[in-house]
């Protein structure tokens, strides 16, 4: 059950001012390839003024039903995907999968309940031990959006390496370089490679879970064996090449290669924050603030290493 501090900050929100705008996520839905949509998410990072969509959802219509990826950020959101699939289709949505344990990706649950949601094991653990807490900081970043949210568990643990639904076979890949446990999919009938938060493109990625900046960059080694015809980065635009691919390449191995100079030199984390961020990086939203936060993340782990 959701905690009372959550209610008491939605009544918070409420009560606010910025809340004079309608609350509508507006979502569009954009066909990226044969019976497939995306909604994408603003280049953003959580705020009252997004209500947390900064988070790209899809889905997939197939002859015999709708496979839904990712469900947003909140049951305002999840409600309103619902809607647009019944604007794109009215086949039945079969199956939801949650890519990962952060809350823009799981906590439009509620309006799927009705419907089996899938994730990796570990991404079940994760939002039954963190959901609430995560439920709880996101009525605190975005306020009223969240009215009514909590945590809806994945019902079932996905225990193959691959779904088929009509005419499409879904291989289905545990990664885990962003949040320690990430579903990768790919779509083998359109080449549609969702690529969850493994990737992020033209967004500065966020390293609160990650297991270690070495994994992810071998992981997105592992992404480029995957002949896709588009890649669906977690946050930012849809392509239908390996530019994100290489832009997180190169920002993993700058951010290593800046963390562990900066250790080895024996910068204090107040010094490291301040360090310049490479012109190379420029087109990348939120690269400064995600900066900051990375190294109040990872910065220990550096200095434990070198210092």
């Amino acid at each position: 059950m959701i905690s009372k501090k959550i209610v008491v900050a939605s009544l918070l929100f409420v009560a606010g001012p910025l809340m004079a705008a309608p609350l509508s996520y507006d979502l569009k839905p954009q066909k990226i390839a044969d019976n497939t949509w995306v909604l994408q998410g603003k280049l953003e990072d959580f705020s009252n003024r997004n209500g947390g969509n900064i988070v790209n959802t899809s889905f997939v219509v197939t002859e015999d039903g709708v496979v839904v990826i990712d469900t947003g950020p909140s049951l305002k959101y999840g409600k309103e995907m619902r809607a647009v699939i019944a604007s794109v289709t009215d086949k039945p949505i079969k199956y939801v999968f949650n890519t990962h344990q952060h809350p823009d990706h799981f906590l439009g649950n509620q309006a799927f309940k009705d419907i089996e949601i899938f994730s990796l094991p570990k991404t079940k653990q994760q939002i039954q031990r963190d959901g609430d807490n995560f439920a709880e900081n996101m009525y605190r970043l975005v306020g009223d959006w969240m009215r009514s949210t909590e945590v809806q568990l994945p019902t079932t643990v996905i225990e193959s390496d691959h779904l088929t639904l009509g005419s499409h076979r879904f291989q289905l890949s545990a990664f885990s370089g962003h949040s320690g446990a990430d579903l990768v999919i790919y779509d083998e009938k359109t080449g549609v490679l969702f690529a969850s938060d493994i990737v992020f493109y033209q967004r500065a990625l966020t390293t609160p879970h990650t297991p270690g900046l070495a994994i992810w960059m071998d992981e997105i080694d592992r992404l480029e064996s995957f002949k896709y015809t588009h890649i669906v980065p977690g946050h930012g635009p849809v392509t239908m090449d390996h530019r994100p691919l290489a832009q997180m390449k190169s920002y993993l191995q700058w951010l290593d290669k800046t963390l562990t100079d900066a250790a080895k030199a024996g910068l204090s984390m107040t010094e490291v924050i301040r360090l310049p961020i490479s012109a190379e990086f420029d087109s990348i939203q939120l690269t400064r603030t995600e900066f900051v936060k990375t190294v109040a993340h990872l910065y220990p782990k550096y200095e434990e290493l070198y210092f």
